[in-house]
């Protein structure tokens, strides 16, 4: 069964990031970097560039699953280390490994640089775990299986709390089943510099349009006022979005088309803002926006 917001999110990073002193280096990194390579960031609450690092540093380590450690030392309450190993500006970020200083680098690098690094400590290729997790995870919402989507999609999260393309599925995943507040709880952990993002779209076309279905008559008594008069343009609209809440793609589209087909004009061209909502909301791969997508042009430009 899907859970709640708070319990896919409350997956911490499992020992693999922690701030360290000056008492508990020889621990925390010499004796640590024994059994993998830790990471050891040097950086003040000041420091700019540092906050700009530090999430980036925590995201590829959780990545890294296991295969490398963070620690994160303050370098104005712990000044000692950072002094004895020369570092003269921050952010610096030195690998341990076996014990003994191995590779770093020195300012806030973009994130493939980072991963690129971490790469060359570890000589393993990192991160294609998770595009396998998030491919498996579309497949199974693409095959109406929310509860299994919405597992791995919190299997993401738990390795990446900030995975974009998990939050947007998840919320997907509660809109399916008809839990709308949770998507939208889920929908709001996304930073608003992604609310552009094409996955992010597409969940909040799906709950708007899951929230305009509640309030539709059924599908059948929907059909009847069609068929009764075709030219019931309000009728077939409410159609449309209801047969969308049922999962009847195509049929939807089709109905909307006629709209389109019959008159542009209608309700200020809705019919056609409608479709690109759907189209929206379905993902530009999906098999009802291609057709959807390719009968519209005709319509609009034959």
């Amino acid at each position: 069964m899907l859970q709640d917001g708070g319990g896919v999110m409350a997956a911490a990073a499992d020992g693999l990031i922690k701030e360290t002193t000056t008492q508990a280096f020889v621990k925390d990194v010499i004796e640590e970097s024994k059994r993998q390579p830790v990471l050891i960031d040097f950086w003040a609450p000041w420091c700019g560039p540092c906050k700009q690092l530090t999430p980036i540093l925590e995201k590829v380590v959780k990545a890294a699953k296991g295969k490398v450690k963070l620690v994160k030392m303050n370098i104005d309450e712990h000044p000692a280390i950072p002094g004895q190993m020369g570092i003269q500006s921050i952010p610096a970020v030195i690998a341990f490994v076996n014990g003994q200083p191995a590779d770093g680098f020195m300012g806030a690098l973009p994130e493939n640089q980072v991963v690129a690094f971490l790469e060359r400590l570890t000589k393993e290729k990192l991160g294609a775990g998770d595009k396998d997790l998030l491919k498996a995870a579309e497949q199974a919402l693409a095959d109406k299986d929310y509860d299994t989507a919405a597992q791995i999609y919190a299997q993401v999260l738990e390795e990446d709390g900030a995975s974009i393309a998990a939050l947007a599925g998840l919320a997907r995943c509660y809109v399916a089943t008809g839990a709308i507040e949770q998507a939208k709880q889920t929908l709001a952990m996304v930073p608003e510099a992604k609310h552009t993002d094409a996955a992010v779209a597409a969940a909040r076309a799906a709950i708007e349009l899951a929230e305009q279905s509640q309030s539709l008559g059924p599908v059948n008594e929907l059909e009847q006022k069609v068929a009764a008069n075709p030219a019931d343009h309000q009728a077939r609209f409410d159609l449309a979005l209801a047969l969308n809440a049922s999962g009847a793609r195509d049929t939807a589209s089709e109905h909307l088309l006629q709209i389109v087909k019959r008159d542009r004009k209608w309700n200020d061209d809705g019919a056609r803002k409608q479709l690109v909502q759907f189209f929206d909301a379905w993902g530009p791969t999906d098999e009802a926006t291609i057709a959807g997508r390719r009968r519209l042009s005709s319509i609009l430009f034959s």
